[in-house]
């Protein structure tokens, strides 16, 4: 398995360094402020946006969902990372690198984690939007393989686990009403949602 996820990665990022458009185009959707900052403009619209109080209060507790789901993502990625260690494939191989060289483990992919799960979460109440969010999490995941920074099954296992997660915690706040509702009117009596 580890060998077929090499040969796939050297393949797609073979073809960095040879289109100069196309890396400066992945330079961007692979940075740490593109694609994160615009999941966090949109998880921040969904909490305060919304004209009817119904819709506003789904939006928000499905960015009650998304923000749990992406805590508990990164601590069960934290957990595998305590017990396991991937290098990223610039360690073990001559990449066309076009990001810098994160030193923590590559598997899974905690950016892919954090993505996936805010799309799955949003996707729940507003599927144009969770489509919107899963193709700009795909992107960000296939740029970050092209860039050499992961394996194409480290950015697939990140996602999993942000949409599993996405998925139990969607579960877990149904199971824990009116808990989520009662932090919703909290919040609004000091103007945060």
């Amino acid at each position: 398995m580890a060998e077929a996820d090499a040969k796939v990665f050297l393949w797609i990022n073979s073809w960095a360094g040879h289109f100069p458009l196309l890396d400066e185009m992945a330079k961007l959707v692979v940075s740490d402020y593109l694609i994160p900052a615009v999941f966090a403009l949109i998880l921040l619209g969904m909490w305060f946006g919304g004209v009817e109080p119904s819709n506003r209060e789904r939006h928000q507790k499905a960015v009650f969902v998304a923000t749990s789901a992406l805590g508990i993502a990164n601590l069960v990625i934290s957990i595998i990372n305590s017990f396991y260690f991937r290098p990223r494939p610039f360690v073990n191989y001559e990449v066309n690198l076009l990001f810098y060289q994160p030193t923590d483990s590559g598997f899974p992919a905690n950016p892919m984690a954090v993505t996936f799960a805010i799309a799955a979460a949003l996707w729940g109440v507003n599927r144009k939007l969770g489509t919107i969010l899963f193709l700009l999490a795909t992107l960000f995941a296939l740029a970050r393989v092209y860039a050499g920074v992961f394996y194409p099954l480290d950015v697939i296992a990140g996602a999993a686990i942000g949409i599993v997660m996405a998925y139990l915690m969607s579960r877990l706040r149904v199971l824990l009403e009116p808990l989520p509702t009662m932090v919703i009117k909290l919040a609004r009596i000091f103007c945060l949602a």
